[in-house]
C-alpha cells in the first residue's frame, strides 16, 4: 500500500524508469558539456588495461596527483577485481593514455586552475588530453563511470567523445566540525565523494561558538580548553596535513573558516580578554559577547593566528566570517561605548563590526591572501572595496542580493538555496538542481563576477551517523547545477535516471548515498 501523497510520484517514476530504458542514460554525472556516444562497445579486461602517460606529456611517471589517480581508478573501475582470472577471454590490452599540457604535479589547486578535458574513447584506448593535472583528474573521473559491466559482470566502454569543462570555477562544499565534531575518516570519505562529482573546494568551518577544534601551535590553549575533549575532539596538525594531502590528489582546494567577531564563545575560553564582556547596569554580568574590536590586543592576536593559520592552509582564499553579530553585549559596554563616541560612530554598532572586519580583512590581505566574508558585511558596509569575494546566505530573494554585490564589482559564491542540513525527502533534490544561479537582471559583467556556489551542510543536527546520507545524492544535484550547461540540464526528469545511475555509482563505491524512491541497485552497499 503506497502513501496517497507518494502515489502520483511514483507513477512518475515508473514512466522515468520506462523512459531509461527506451532512451539510453548519459554514463557520466555531472553532465559533460559535450559528449557523444555510439552503440559500439569496447571490452576491458582489468588484467590488460594500463593507464599511461603519453610521449608529449608534460607529466609523467612520478607526478603525484596523476600516479595515485592512476592506481585509485583502476580500483574504482574493477571493484571487485581480485588478480588473475580466467574469466577474461579478451586477450587485446586497452590503454588509457593521458596528455597533459602543464605539469603542476607538485603544486596546489587554486582558483585559476584549469579543469577543462578532451576525452576520446575508441577500440583499445581512451585518449585524455588536459591542460592541467587538475583537468585530467576530472577526464579520469568520466572515464571511470564510462565503464560498465554486462549481466556476466564483464566490463566494457562505449566509443565515446567529451569535450568538458566547468561552468563555474568555484564548487564548493561547507562541512561544519564546530557543533559536532567529525572524525576524520568521515571528513576524508566526504572529500572522495566531492571527487566523483567533481566538486572542487572543501570550505571547513571548522571552528564555532560550540567548540575549537583546531589545535593552534602557537595558541595550544583554544583547542584544550575550547574544544568538546582536548584529546579526542580536535584535529592535531597532522591531520589538517592529511586533509589538505587527501584533497589536493583529488583536486580540491581547502578554505578554512575562522568565523568571527561572532561565533566565537569557544575562542574566549583559550585567549583571555579577546571577548566582549557583557554589563547589567554598571557592573560585569559574568557573561561574554563577541570578540572586543575595540583593543589593540584583539588584533594582534588574530594577526598570530591568522598568520599560522595561512602557514598552515595553502589556499589563496580565507573565510572571515562576519555574519550574525548580536549587538547587545557590546551595547552594554561602557568601554565600547567611549570608544563608539571616540571614532564618531554614534549609537550604529554595524559601524563597529565593519571597523573590526576591516581590520581583519587588512591583515589577510597583508598575508597575501583573499578573504570571504558572509553577505552580512557587504550589508553593513558602506563603502565596498573589491578585495574580498562575498557568500550570500541568506533567504529571500538571494538573486536581488547578487544583483546588488556583483552591482558594487564584488565577486561572490551563491549558498542560499544550497543549505542541505535540514533534513528532507531525498526526491527534494530537484529544488537545488532547480536552482539558476545567473537569472537575476545584471550585465554580462554582472555574471561574471558570480564564480560559483556552494553546498552547506551545517552541523546542528549532523555527526558522523547521518552526515553521508544526508549530503549524497542531493549534493550531486547542485553538483551538476556549477559545473553542467544550464540548458542541457533544465530538465528534473531526464536527470532522474541519471541521478538513479550515479547514485548506485556511488553506493557501489562505498559511499552510504539515500535512495531516490523504489528500486534496488544491482550492486547494493554492502558496508552495514
Amino acid at each position: 500500500v503506497f502513501p496517497s501523497s507518494a502515489f502520483s510520484f511514483f507513477c512518475q517514476t515508473l514512466l522515468l524508469r520506462v523512459f531509461h530504458e527506451v532512451e539510453q542514460a548519459y554514463a557520466v554525472w555531472p553532465m559533460p558539456q559535450q559528449m557523444s556516444q555510439s552503440t559500439d562497445r569496447y571490452p576491458i579486461n582489468p588484467q590488460l588495461l594500463a593507464f599511461s602517460y603519453a610521449r608529449d606529456s608534460a607529466a609523467q611517471s612520478g607526478c603525484s596527483v596523476l600516479d595515485a589517480a592512476f592506481e585509485r581508478y583502476f580500483n574504482l573501475i574493477f571493484p571487485d577485481f581480485v588478480g588473475l582470472s580466467n574469466i577474461w577471454s579478451e586477450p587485446k590490452p586497452f590503454t588509457v593514455s593521458v596528455k597533459v599540457k602543464n605539469g603542476e604535479c607538485d603544486g596546489f589547486p587554486d582558483e585559476g586552475s584549469n579543469e577543462s578535458y578532451n576525452l576520446s574513447v575508441s577500440a583499445g584506448q581512451a585518449v585524455l588530453k588536459a591542460e592541467s593535472v587538475w583537468g585530467a583528474l576530472r577526464g579520469l573521473e568520466s572515464f571511470s563511470q564510462l565503464v560498465y559491466q554486462d549481466d556476466y559482470n564483464l566490463y566494457f566502454v562505449n566509443k565515446t567523445e567529451i569535450e568538458d569543462f566547468p561552468r563555474f570555477q568555484f564548487r564548493g562544499l561547507l562541512l561544519d566540525t564546530s557543533r559536532h565534531y567529525l572524525p576524520m575518516p568521515a571528513i576524508l570519505k566526504t572529500l572522495d565523494a566531492m571527487a566523483y562529482s567533481k566538486f572542487n573546494v572543501f570550505h571547513w568551518h571548522i571552528v564555532d561558538d560550540p567548540s575549537f577544534p583546531y589545535q593552534s601551535r602557537n595558541y595550544p590553549d583554544l583547542s584544550s580548553k575550547g574544544a568538546f575533549h582536548p584529546m579526542t575532539h580536535i584535529y592535531t596538525q597532522s591531520d589538517v596535513k592529511r586533509v589538505i594531502y587527501h584533497a589536493r590528489l583529488r583536486g580540491i582546494r581547502v578554505v578554512p573558516e575562522f568565523d568571527s567577531p561572532g561565533h566565537t564563545q569557544s575562542w574566549g575560553k583559550g585567549q583571555p580578554d579577546l571577548l566582549t564582556s557583557c554589563y547589567k547596569g554598571k557592573v560585569p554580568s559574568g557573561t561574554f559577547g563577541p570578540v572586543n574590536p575595540t583593543l589593540s590586543s584583539t588584533y594582534q592576536f588574530l594577526n598570530g593566528l591568522f598568520k599560522e593559520v595561512t602557514s598552515v592552509f595553502p589556499d589563496s582564499y580565507l573565510h572571515l566570517g562576519g555574519d550574525e553579530v548580536d549587538f547587545t553585549c557590546w551595547r552594554s559596554n561602557p568601554n565600547v561605548q567611549a570608544f563608539m563616541a571616540k571614532m564618531g560612530f554614534g549609537s550604529d554598532y554595524t559601524k563597529l563590526e565593519s571597523y573590526y572586519m576591516e581590520n581583519i580583512v587588512n591583515i589577510t590581505a597583508a598575508l597575501n591572501k583573499t578573504s570571504i566574508v558572509w553577505q552580512d558585511v557587504f550589508d553593513y558596509r558602506e563603502r565596498h572595496r573589491a578585495h574580498y569575494v562575498v557568500e550570500v546566505w541568506k533567504g529571500g530573494c538571494y538573486l536581488c542580493e547578487m544583483r546588488r554585490m556583483t552591482k558594487a564589482g564584488l565577486k561572490v559564491i551563491l549558498a542560499a538555496p544550497f543549505y542541505l542540513d535540514l533534513p528532507g525527502p531525498t526526491h527534494n533534490w530537484a529544488r537545488y538542481y532547480n536552482v539558476r544561479p545567473l537569472a537575476f537582471k545584471g550585465t554580462e559583467q554582472q555574471k561574471k563576477l558570480v564564480i560559483g556556489g556552494e553546498v552547506c551542510m551545517w552541523g546542528e543536527y549532523v555527526d558522523a551517523t547521518n552526515l553521508t546520507p544526508r549530503l549524497w545524492p542531493r549534493a550531486s544535484a547542485a553538483a551538476e547545477r556549477l559545473w553542467s550547461d544550464e540548458e542541457k540540464t533544465s530538465s528534473v526528469d531526464k536527470a532522474f535516471p541519471r541521478l538513479e545511475d550515479f547514485r548506485c555509482t556511488l553506493i557501489r563505491r562505498g559511499i552510504q548515498a539515500e535512495p531516490l524512491f523504489v528500486g534496488h541497485c544491482k550492486h547494493e552497499y554492502s558496508g552495514l
